[in-house]
């Protein structure tokens, strides 16, 4: 896998970039590139990190505000990482979002930094309801390994693990990761990027847990979609998004521990 020393790098994406699941607006958001830029930092002394991601965008919306200012703060390592928020919508186009990844893929690699992306996991056995946008993520994650492969971008395929399905690793929402979740994505590009002193543990099971207290399954999904599902469609029909209002949390390149912004409008 591809290893080098990395003084720069920024993350574009959305809501998993930003870090929503990990922390919150009160506190703060962390996530999988927080924790993936003290990855390297530990390797690379000296790393700045900037974070451009804002949650609900669209692949397109990515492209089209974050690379950019992303090819502005020069990055000599990028992650990129959207599409979900293109699958839930209900005129999908696999082809159209891939041509959006891959050309930020282009530009960044051209550009001269190293990119790196991830696969999505089909979560349908966690959120039965979504079994119908199974075949999309399929496709997405096929056209986002060989675009990637056309590029030279590192893929860490987090679509392949079975530990991934685990419930821990997401929050009640089931479409962000928990901080659990955001700690084994980072692993999980660490690994695929080949810093020092990481490996494939990322894929491994979780401990056992007790089994679960008996319930009505349907009863389970009914209070899902009420608590998630009904406000989520609430902004499609209102035209509206999580995101509105908001900016990059890190625009600027720092030390990965530095404070980052908090809350709508952080800069």
């Amino acid at each position: 896998m591809p290893n080098g020393e990395y003084l720069r790098y920024v993350a574009l994406g959305d809501s998993q970039t930003e870090g929503l699941g990990d922390g919150d607006d009160t506190v703060g958001l962390r996530g999988f590139a927080d924790r993936f830029a003290a990855h390297l930092a530990a390797a690379n002394p000296g790393l700045q990190y900037a974070n451009l991601a804002v949650r609900g965008r669209l692949a397109g919306q990515v492209r089209a505000e974050q690379l950019g200012p992303a090819l502005d703060l020069r990055p000599d390592l990028a992650t990129v990482v959207a599409g979900v928020n293109d699958i839930l919508r209900p005129k999908f186009d696999a082809a159209e979002v891939a041509a959006h990844l891959e050309e930020m893929f282009a530009v960044l690699t051209a550009a001269g930094a190293h990119v790196a992306t991830v696969t999505f996991p089909d979560l349908s056995v966690l959120v039965p309801l979504a079994r119908p946008v199974a075949p999309r993520i399929a496709d997405l994650n096929d056209r986002i390994r060989a675009a990637a492969a056309r590029h030279g971008v590192t893929v860490a395929d987090t679509a392949r693990p079975a530990a991934v399905r685990d419930p821990r690793m997401w929050t009640t929402d089931r479409l962000h990761a928990s901080p659990v979740g955001h700690a084994r994505i980072a692993a999980a590009l660490a690994h695929a990027v080949g810093l020092p002193g990481s490996d494939d543990t990322w894929t491994h099971p979780l401990p056992p847990r007790p089994p679960a207290a008996g319930g009505s399954t349907v009863a389970a999904e009914l209070r899902w979609a009420a608590a998630f599902l009904g406000p989520w469609l609430g902004r499609r029909l209102r035209g509206r998004s999580s995101g509105d209002g908001r900016t990059a949390k890190r625009p600027h390149l720092s030390p990965p521990g530095a404070v980052s912004g908090k809350g709508p409008g952080a800069v």
